[in-house]
């Protein structure tokens, strides 16, 4: 729900909306003189209101950012006492790191794919090359603190006459909490029935992912989603908004459900892939899949809510103890079980680095040119 506050901070740097006149904006009547609901004391109250959400965001931000740097200490000691001069154990498959790379690619359609039908319930007709485009090339907003890049820029390249940027920014967070809501529900369906054994050792897992759950799944719920979008004022901003949201609908939920489960198994598969392109392809099978599908959707979604750019560090911390304490040490009994997790976590960052930053160069090159032959006829 907090990230849906930043609707109206977002659509205010896109082009702007006509709005009625005498529509009352905050404090102010638009088309009327302005004017100020509580005098002097209204302003200081306010401020105070605001310095005190600001320190409480600090504290919070510090409290996540220790804790985090906590456990990177902590992963990278054991890695580093595993090793302890002994030769790496690992070799590198170019084959199955390409595997993992196209399975990191796959498992993007289906949340472009649920965008592209999100927009056009809400009444915007953007192509769907458009939408390709800014998905890819707004994802890489995500390594900026805050993350509010990542909506700006798939809003602004969106933005037409076919698009407008109030509905376009609403799409936005909704593709995004459907997303992190479908992977904390696989992640506490794999904890409930395949992990279950080994959370004795880790009890914070069970609920952090149903508080993942709630935050992000709650606001989905069509009822709560439009009561906020509305909450939010964005009627100020697109005088069509309450129709626009008539379209988002259980039916269409569900069709997101569906593809974001789809989308998460290929990311799962994705880091299976890494496992194998390690030289682990012949100690580990199908059985894996469940751990990677826990590790995956656990370590994306903390690191969303955490709001540390690209979630750095919680990824890595949240597959080093899923995949490496769980699987590799528990399940497999390799040595450097910690080391190798961590290295997997490594390596997959860096895999779907490449992948985002290729695809949105390519992306956005050929929308460049192809817009400039269009101009050129």
């Amino acid at each position: 729900m907090s990230g849906l506050r930043s609707v109206k901070a977002v659509v205010k740097m896109l082009p702007a909306v006509s709005v009625p006149p005498e529509t009352e904006v905050g404090w102010f009547r638009v088309g009327a003189q302005p004017k100020f609901v509580g005098g002097t004391e209204g302003m200081r109250m306010m401020e105070r209101t605001q310095i005190r959400r600001h320190g409480l965001r600090l504290i919070l931000s510090g409290a996540v950012l220790g804790l985090v740097s906590w456990g990177i200490y902590c992963t990278v000691a054991d890695a580093w006492s595993e090793l302890d001069g002994k030769p790496i154990p690992w070799r590198l498959d170019p084959a199955w790191l390409s595997a993992s790379a196209l399975f990191y690619v796959l498992g993007t359609l289906p949340m472009v794919l649920f965008w592209y039908r999100a927009l056009h319930a809400l009444e915007c007709r953007p192509r769907f090359f458009e939408t390709l485009r800014a998905y890819c090339v707004g994802s890489l907003g995500k390594y900026v603190p805050g993350k509010a890049l990542v909506v700006l820029l798939r809003a602004r390249l969106l933005y037409s006459n076919r698009a407008g940027g109030t509905a376009t920014t609403v799409s936005i967070f909704l593709e995004v909490l459907t997303m992190m809501a479908v992977g904390a529900f696989l992640a506490l369906f794999m904890f409930v029935f395949w992990l279950d054994d080994h959370l004795k050792n880790y009890p914070f897992l069970l609920p952090l992912t149903i508080g993942m759950l709630v935050i992000a799944g709650l606001p989905t719920w069509p009822a709560i989603f439009k009561k906020i979008v509305l909450r939010l004022g964005t009627a100020r901003l697109d005088a069509d908004i309450e129709k626009r949201l008539s379209g988002i609908q259980f039916s269409l939920m569900g069709y997101g459900w569906m593809l974001m489960t789809f989308g998460w198994i290929c990311l799962a598969g994705s880091l299976w892939s890494v496992v194998c392109g390690i030289g682990l392809e012949r100690d580990i099978g199908g059985d894996a899949l469940p751990y990677c599908l826990a590790a995956i959707t656990m370590a994306v979604v903390a690191g969303f809510v955490s709001l540390i750019p690209g979630g750095a560090g919680v990824r890595e911390y949240l597959i080093t103890v899923i995949l490496g304490h769980f699987y590799f040490s528990e399940i497999l009994e390799i040595p450097f079980a910690t080391a190798t997790a961590l290295v997997v976590a490594v390596i997959l960052r860096l895999i779907w680095l490449g992948v985002e930053f290729g695809l949105a160069l390519t992306l956005f090159l050929i929308g460049h040119f192809y817009r400039r032959s269009q101009r050129a006829r």
